[in-house]
């Protein structure tokens, strides 16, 4: 099996048949992969918790009244109270890696405060949790057909509706997943 398979800065997109409830219809942005394993944020599950409460809980002062109501997102089922920011390029933060020119992951809580301010980047998405994979397990899935993988698209993160992220992913890809068997694959 090839392990040069290369999905950073990649949309990885759950198929329709894929029913694991932590990635059923999910796209998830790859932020790292390699022999040794796979690192990625699920893009459209937002969670009820609010950027203004997950600021209570940090003791960040909101002082931009419209940053209260930010959705965060739950980025995946590992580690889920440690919190990513999925962001454009940009700012100096304390624990941040670009992925790709268009896409930077921060870890640290500056950004969280930047944002809270109105001073944070322009588009960005708030996570808690990630999709990890260890070395060889995401190959195996691709080649069970859980997952579409192709380039991800910055419209498609930053400014589609979160419901509408799934079937836009897919689209961006020229596949429509309502076509899409359940045995695709498997002749």
């Amino acid at each position: 099996m090839p392990h040069n398979t290369q999905l950073t800065g990649q949309f990885l997109i759950a198929m329709p048949n894929l029913a694991d409830p932590n990635f059923f219809h999910t796209v998830t942005y790859m932020c790292e992969h390699s022999p040794a394993g796979a690192m990625g944020l699920v893009i459209n599950r937002p969670t009820e918790l609010t950027l203004g409460e997950l600021a209570e809980q940090l003791n960040i002062e909101i002082t931009e009244a419209e940053m209260m109501h930010i959705p965060i997102y739950q980025g995946g089922p590992v580690q889920t109270d440690r919190g990513f920011v999925l962001h454009q390029p940009g700012g100096e933060w304390d624990n941040s890696m670009q992925v790709t020119p268009d896409v930077s992951l921060t870890m640290s809580q500056d950004i969280l405060e930047a944002i809270a301010q109105g001073v944070g980047p322009e588009k960005y998405l708030i996570m808690l949790g990630y999709a990890g994979w260890g070395e060889g397990q995401l190959e195996e899935e691709l080649v069970a057909n859980a997952w579409l993988n192709g380039p991800a698209d910055m419209p498609i993160i930053f400014d589609t509706p979160a419901e509408s992220r799934w079937t836009a992913a897919a689209a961006h890809l020229g596949v429509e997943l309502n076509l899409l068997s359940n045995d695709v694959g498997h002749a």
